[in-house]
Order: structure tokens, then C-alpha cells, then sequence
């Protein structure tokens, strides 16, 4: 739930920034974005832990702090966030590449800055992709495995995740248990997937029918 939050805000933030750079520019910020979705995961795990840990000034300062990010519950957030995100990234920058560039450059006209532009006109009109992400991404965050076991370790009550936890009840020969976990992971996963399926499509129905209506009284109008 907290790892959401953060992979929305940044997928949306690194969609739009990438909007207007260069073709160049854009290919390059376009594969560091992405290379989290294609690396395995026990590769972002060890690259997260290299820079969260005493190894580099970025980790020393959280140790120093008394507040460490590897073995705690907040590595457990960094790496759902990490493995998560291009799913965000990818979904929002498809959704602000098909928005009608000419009617952003109409509202800049009228004096909206690109913040109102962002908030009033490209997050309404991207909203189901938007949605649709988030989906992809909460679904992916809750199955991540390989990058949490590098970063966050396996510590019950602590760091132990639903993944985690199916994992070790398997190696300790708890069928039942990992049996039971599995049953309530897919039972999420898919109550996640039908509900943001079923609502986007009664949206978009009605989005359909609006317009119907919209298009029939115009032509009446005529």
C-alpha cells in the first residue's frame, strides 16, 4: 500500500518528464526507467542493497542516522517500488503520448501553466491507463520476491512478505500453510484484477454512451 503510493507519484512524474525530451534523450531516460522491468529481480536486489548499504555514502548516512534501509521493512517498500515502477512509467507515458498535442498547446494559449495543464487536462484524459498501471503495478509490488530477499531479508513480523512466506513454509515442509497462503495471494491478486477490470469497463461504457448522447443531440441541434 505504501509502495503504491510511490510508484504512482514517480511513474507519473517520470512519464511526464520524459514527454518532452529529445528522441536521443528520451531513448536513454526511456531504458534506465524500464531496465527494472527486464533485469531479474535478484539483480535490482543487489544493486538496491550495493547502494542502501555501508558500501556507499548514500547507505552510510541512513546507518549513521540510526535509521538503516537494507533488513528493514522500508527495504521492503524500495524494492516493491523499484520493480513496480516501470509498470507505472510505461502505461502513464503511453497515455500522454496519445493525448492531442494540439489541444495542450491551445490551453497554453489561454494562459494555463503546465502544472494546471498536467492536473486539469492530462491526468483526466489518461485516467484508465493511468488506473490500468496502478492495477499492474499493486499486483506486481505484492508478488516481489528475489529483489526483497537481497534488500529486506526474510525475518518473520518484520520483513517477511506473502512471497517470502510461501517460500519458507515450502522449505520448512509446511504444505498446508504455504497451501493456505498461496489460496489468499491469488484470491487478492485476482479480486484486484477482476475489480479494476470491472470498473474500468462500466466507466468506459458510460464514457461511450455519454458521448452517444452527446453526438445525437448535436445532431438533432442541426
Amino acid at each position: 500500500g505504501i509502495a503504491i503510493v510511490f510508484i504512482v507519484i514517480l511513474g507519473l512524474l517520470a512519464a511526464y518528464f520524459c514527454l518532452n525530451l529529445s528522441s536521443r534523450a528520451k531513448s536513454i531516460f526511456d531504458a534506465i526507467f524500464t531496465i527494472p522491468m527486464v533485469l531479474p529481480p535478484t539483480v535490482c536486489g543487489f544493486i538496491l542493497l550495493f547502494i542502501c548499504g555501508s558500501n556507499t555514502a548514500f547507505g552510510r548516512f541512513w546507518i549513521e542516522t540510526g535509521f538503516p534501509l537494507i533488513f528493514s521493512p522500508t527495504a521492503c517498500v524500495i524494492a516493491a517500488v523499484v520493480v513496480a515502477f516501470p509498470l507505472m512509467y510505461r502505461n502513464a507515458l503511453g497515455a500522454f503520448e496519445s493525448l492531442d498535442r494540439n489541444m495542450l498547446d491551445a490551453a497554453r494559449t489561454l494562459g494555463w501553466s503546465n502544472a494546471k495543464i498536467f492536473v486539469r487536462l492530462m491526468l483526466p484524459l489518461s485516467w484508465s491507463s493511468i488506473a490500468a498501471g496502478m492495477v499492474l503495478a499493486f499486483a506486481r509490488a505484492l508478488g516481489e520476491f528475489g529483489a526483497t530477499l537481497m534488500i529486506a531479508g526474510n525475518i518473520p513480523g518484520k520483513t517477511q512478505t506473502l512471497s517470502l512466506a510461501i517460500y519458507d513454509a515450502f522449505q520448512a515442509g509446511d504444505d498446508d500453510k504455504a497451501m493456505s497462503l498461496v489460496l489468499l495471494t491469488s484470491v487478492i491478486c485476482l479480486s484486484i484484477l477482476i475489480g479494476a477490470d470491472s470498473f474500468l469497463s462500466s466507466r468506459i461504457g458510460r464514457g461511450g454512451r455519454k458521448k452517444k448522447k452527446q453526438q445525437a443531440a448535436a445532431g438533432e441541434s442541426a
